[in-house]
């Protein structure tokens, strides 16, 4: 027996004129040309898609270049998204940056392993001169990044962009692959890329508060770094023993305990400046490595965190946002295991019902991107309020 599945349009922005969203489920990137439609966004605008990795990656881009021909459109897969419900499984999610509101560029990295840093400086250089003298009027810069999340070069790519960004805020994410780790995708001008990143430069006249979040404070629990490989993430020894083995004993646990809810739930931090930032755990190897999903390095103090209560946390920091004024809506680069300690704890509905009630969108990152910061169990995002009146010339590239 043959059975159809029905798509779902949401028209998850429709409150907000400023970045509008929808979604539909996977199952028919057709929808993509009702949702172009819905979003009512003027030609030349900015189209984020954040698509469920259980869509045809190759046919969906093809889809969404002809559903979405008048503007720019860039994406990757994800390991969950965020629609106006909250969080859910197996959507396509689209966000517009209208043209009238954001003027934007694309800067491209085809392959991360091997790239000109100078060459990238000089185009990121010239990008934003090029905005500025198109809007001078709008004096609000802001990137997105979006990076291949099984790259491991998300903070090569990172520091690089530093260079030329200055004070400009940055925030982003890593393409994620649900929980399979196998294949990241992400899409730009209707291409399908792997091993690759996408700058968005993004110049307004609205105003937006670019941030970041979690909920973890450092113990008094500690652990050296005494082995480790940096250029593919692996931790082999800590405290000089055997680094699955030491924290096995340091978490009470046994090895084969150690999964990635127990990653989640006891995540760990590093100290950069007088910040703790999360350095979090995707698995361990066949040879008892610690595979980790950001960088580490001999030597590393591992600082084991305690976690504030999740929900309240996030509606005091989302209601941070709201002071003095509400955004009209927020887009969020919310890591995975912030998704599976959620589930861990039963806590997704609670969760969903603080996203929805506090209009963000968004998706489940392999990692999320802040400044020249690449970390883990975040998240990061950019709340964008009302704007003034138009200035004279449109920001019109």
């Amino acid at each position: 027996m043959n059975t159809q599945v029905t798509p779902v349009l949401q028209k998850t922005g429709a409150f907000s004129r400023t970045m509008p969203s929808a979604s539909c489920h996977w199952s028919d990137p057709s929808a993509l040309s009702q949702m172009a439609q819905d979003l009512e966004v003027p030609p030349g605008s900015l189209i984020l898609l954040f698509v469920s990795p259980k869509a045809d990656a190759y046919r969906l881009a093809r889809s969404a270049e002809r559903a979405f021909a008048e503007h720019t459109v860039i994406g990757c897969t994800t390991a969950g998204e965020i629609t106006g419900e909250g969080y859910e499984d197996g959507q396509i999610v689209a966000v517009a940056l209208p043209r009238d509101r954001f003027a934007h560029s694309t800067v491209l990295i085809p392959d991360v392993s091997d790239f000109d840093r100078h060459e990238l400086a000089s185009a990121v250089l010239r990008q934003r001169a090029s905005m500025a003298e198109a809007a001078p009027d709008w004096g609000t810069e802001f990137g997105i990044t979006l990076i291949d999340g099984l790259s491991l070069r998300e903070d090569a790519v990172l520091a690089a962009m530093a260079m030329s960004l200055g004070p400009v805020p940055l925030f982003g994410g890593s393409a994620g692959d649900g929980v399979e780790f196998h294949s990241t995708f992400l899409i730009h001008g209707g291409q399908v890329l792997r091993n690759a990143a996408i700058l968005t430069l993004v110049r307004t006249r609205c105003n937006v508060r670019v941030f970041k979040l979690d909920h973890l404070l450092p113990s008094p629990q500690r652990m050296v770094v005494t082995k480790a490989d940096p250029d593919r993430r692996l931790v082999q020894e800590i405290n000089a023993e055997p680094a699955a083995q030491e924290l096995s004993r340091v978490l009470g646990k046994p090895v084969d305990g150690l999964t990635p809810m127990s990653f989640a739930a006891h995540p760990l931090l590093v100290r950069i400046g007088d910040q703790h930032h999360v350095r979090s755990i995707q698995r361990i190897n066949e040879a008892g490595e610690l595979v980790f999903f950001s960088a580490i390095d001999e030597g590393v103090v591992l600082t084991l965190a305690e976690a504030r209560p999740m929900v309240a946390h996030l509606e005091q920091e989302l209601t941070a946002l709201a002071s003095p004024q509400a955004p009209d809506a927020i887009l969020a680069f919310d890591c995975f295991l912030r998704r599976v300690e959620a589930e861990q704890r039963q806590l997704s509905g609670q969760i969903s019902q603080v996203l929805k009630r506090h209009q963000v969108v968004g998706f489940n990152t392999y990692g999320e991107h802040f400044n020249a910061m690449h970390v883990n169990q975040t998240m990061t995002g950019l709340a964008v309020y009302d704007c003034p009146p138009e200035c004279p010339n449109g920001g019109r590239l």
